[in-house]
């Protein structure tokens, strides 16, 4: 199977910069596309960055010129780098992959647990 492990969450004051990682590990053959998603309380998850195998980029527009998305193909590993933090940005931030597994296996879309991030005013 695939497991997605997120790292780097936590409380920051507005204004200030967190960086989040997510390492993929298991029987992966390749990984397509990854991304960063996030769900604040009462709100449906949203899309936040993702990144193709080639590294191509898309971000929503409340985080573009704040938020970067960066993967390192041989870690198997996306990062999300965010500066300028605001309140608004509170959220439980979550990883996905696009996975073809290795000894034939198939593909799929994994997500990480989540990691947790808030930013207090």
């Amino acid at each position: 199977q695939v497991q997605l492990v997120e790292s780097g969450g936590g409380l920051v004051q507005a204004g200030g910069s967190l960086r989040l990682s997510c390492a993929a590990s298991g029987r992966i053959f390749s990984i397509d596309t990854m991304g960063w998603y996030r769900q604040a309380p009462g709100k449906q998850r949203e899309l936040v960055a993702r990144i193709t195998s080639g590294g191509s980029t898309n971000l929503r527009d409340s985080v573009k010129g704040r938020f970067t998305i960066s993967r390192d193909n041989a870690k198997n590993t996306v990062y999300l780098q965010m500066d300028s933090l605001t309140p608004e940005d509170t959220a439980v931030y979550y990883c996905n992959a696009g996975v073809l597994g290795s000894y034939g296996g198939t593909w799929g879309i994994y997500w990480g647990q989540g990691t947790q991030v808030t930013v207090s005013s």
